[in-house]
């Protein structure tokens, strides 16, 4: 999943807001750089990709665009995923999506000094763009995608991802719809669990 599940499967609390948000820049040791919250928002974040990553929906999602992004194809569902949830925030929640991201926005403020490189570079555009409610918008994930095209070391071809979205929008809105709610049964399952 990519950045507003997360924060969304993170409910209100900080800790969780915040490890979920950093945890693809947190690598080996630094892990023990965080206090024990924080870490269970990193933990909570590995678990939700590793359920994401092995669901049979998820799968079909992926095998879809394989044949033409490669190992980006993952990446490329997570973003879609996001899309949908931005587009349908309210049949989820009711908290509207601007006040769950100007939270969002707000901790990784506050925690500026504790974020890892990578997590402070990307922050005022994520911020500036208003990611998380711009990510309902075409036009933003045609940008998202061109952006990421162009940072990747080799051709992936993401730059057409949008259309991509476009052409199969049904089939990937359906499968998002059966597959989230499991993965927030599954997030509100761990939650209760989690322990560092």
């Amino acid at each position: 999943m990519n950045f507003l599940a997360h924060v969304f499967l993170s409910g209100l609390d900080e800790s969780l807001i915040l490890g979920n948000l950093i945890a693809d820049a947190v690598k080996g040791k630094q892990f023990d750089k965080y206090n024990p919250e924080v870490q269970s928002g990193i933990l909570l974040h590995r678990k939700i990709d590793r359920f994401t990553d092995d669901h049979d929906i998820v799968r079909q999602s992926k095998k879809r665009l394989e044949e033409r992004y490669k190992k980006f194809a993952g990446i490329i569902v997570d973003i879609y995923y996001d899309h949908f949830l931005s587009a349908n925030f309210s049949f989820y929640s009711e908290i509207p999506i601007q006040k769950i991201a100007d939270n969002a926005y707000e901790v990784l403020i506050r925690n500026y000094d504790v974020l890892p490189p990578h997590t402070k570079r990307i922050m005022p555009y994520m911020i500036n763009h208003n990611w998380f409610v711009q990510y309902a918008d075409f036009k933003f994930l045609g940008w998202v995608f061109h952006g990421m095209s162009k940072r990747t070391k080799f051709d992936s071809g993401m730059e057409t991802a949008v259309d991509e979205l476009r052409i199969d929008y049904l089939l990937y809105q359906t499968e998002f719809m059966k597959f989230f709610p499991q993965l927030i049964e599954f997030t509100e399952r761990e939650k209760r669990n989690l322990i560092v």
